[in-house]
């Protein structure tokens, strides 16, 4: 028998620890070089494991749920197995089968999962009625929760009365903790690490910024007209369709080029100039909130730009953003706009010190030369942290960027 150990890849600097998530191979499973085994939660991606070894899966060290750390040890493949090697349990006997219900009981109740126990315990049902459906037949949470849905008169033939129906089906959630309330049920879901490290993250930029936000509107009728002039031979000569983010990616470096503590940090009672332009594009996915980051913009064409701009999309749609993906930036766009927001306050993402929110273009009535006339408008809103950016340069900053977007010709010639 030759051991090879499955180990967590290593983590960035930033993440201290994931939880593991479903196994996809069990003892005594064949497994392929490359396959993939169990993926990994950190809070900010889910991350692949691969089998380092063609072989039989000999043992799981870490189970579903478990919280692990950089190169720790979490199963080993026996590289010269074969399938079905690992023993599986031994049937029961008969004479074990005639056993006392009580002794039955109680073994059962040794791989009942320490939630469903709980819940079992709550509705007065034993474990020893409700089918395990997880490893080893254990009861698990789901389980548990199941079988205290049904009539209790099936369920658990001790009860005094049914326990009442839930009237409305619940959304279909991981893991919920349910409160059967008769025709207001309720769930408790736990937060992923990524959505609490969000959550975590926005606390944190509110307490230790002094944000503020400004505001203008946009014209996007000259941007609309150039999209549209040359969005089919843009396609075809790129392979990837003229969007509007790359526009507004394009202002963004200008302004930050124009007043660089746009495009600073701070660090202690140190302000941080960059002298590079890595933007944030806020990108939701399934998971949650990410901000992949597009490297040097300012080097970028409109083509790159809308490459990378799609290839986030379909990572973060596939949840397979990595932490390369994810890591550094000094500068975001966050764009409400493709939900149709009309306009929002953008938080500023840490350790940066603005924000540019973009929302959905709009016909409206606007005045050009003392006359009412229909514009496609959108509201730009920039958020900056005022320790170090004032108003001055902030609403420039943005002024420059309303002024590129009206006249995107500058872009191209870098004026």
């Amino acid at each position: 028998m030759a051991i090879v150990e499955v180990k967590v890849p290593q983590l960035s600097e930033s993440v201290a620890e994931g939880t593991l998530l479903n196994w996809k191979k069990k003892p005594g499973e064949a497994v392929a070089i490359d396959e993939i085994l169990v993926e990994i939660e950190t809070d900010k991606v889910v991350l692949e494991v691969p089998a380092p070894s063609a072989g039989v899966m000999a043992e799981i060290v870490k189970a579903d749920g478990s919280s692990v750390v950089s190169e720790e040890v979490i199963a080993r493949i026996d590289s010269e197995g074969k399938a079905g090697a690992v023993a599986a349990p031994a049937a029961v006997p008969a004479a074990a089968a005639a056993a006392p219900v009580a002794a039955t009981a109680a073994s059962k109740g040794d791989v009942a999962m320490p939630a469903a126990a709980k819940i079992l315990a709550e509705k007065g049902l034993a474990a020893t009625d409700v089918a395990g459906s997880g490893k080893d037949g254990r009861v698990t949470k789901g389980d548990a929760l199941a079988a205290s849905a049904k009539p209790a008169a099936v369920a658990a033939p001790v009860a005094v009365a049914a326990a009442p129906a839930v009237a409305k089906p619940l959304p279909s959630v991981a893991a919920p903790i349910a409160q059967n309330l008769g025709d207001r049920p309720e769930q408790r879901v736990p937060m992923t690490r990524l959505r609490a490290r969000v959550a975590e993250r926005l606390l944190q930029s509110q307490s230790t910024n002094a944000i503020l936000t400004t505001f203008n509107e946009v014209n996007m009728a000259p941007v609309m007209e150039m999209r549209k002039k040359f969005q089919e031979k843009f396609e075809k000569e790129h392979g990837v369709k003229l969007g509007f983010m790359s526009f507004f990616v394009k202002a963004a470096v200008a302004a930050l080029k124009k007043y660089p503590v746009l495009n600073a940090s701070v660090d202690g009672n140190d302000i941080v100039y960059h002298g590079y332009f890595d933007i944030g594009i806020a990108v939701g996915s399934p998971r949650g909130l990410v901000v992949p980051i597009i490297r040097n913009a300012d080097q970028l064409s409109f083509a790159d730009i809308e490459k990378k701009i799609a290839e986030f999309g379909q990572k973060a749609k596939e949840g397979k953003i990595s932490l390369d993906d994810l890591t550094g930036g000094t500068f975001s766009i966050s764009n409400g706009g493709t939900f149709g927001s009309m306009l929002s306050t953008p938080i500023i993402n840490p350790p940066q010190s603005a924000i540019l929110g973009v929302h959905a273009t709009k016909d409206r009535a606007v005045v050009e030369n003392g006359q009412v006339v229909v514009r496609p408008i959108n509201y730009l809103a920039m958020s900056y942290d005022h320790r170090i950016i004032d108003g001055r340069e902030a609403v420039l900053g943005l002024v420059t960027m309303k002024e590129a977007l009206e006249d995107p010709a500058r872009l191209l010639f870098d004026i």
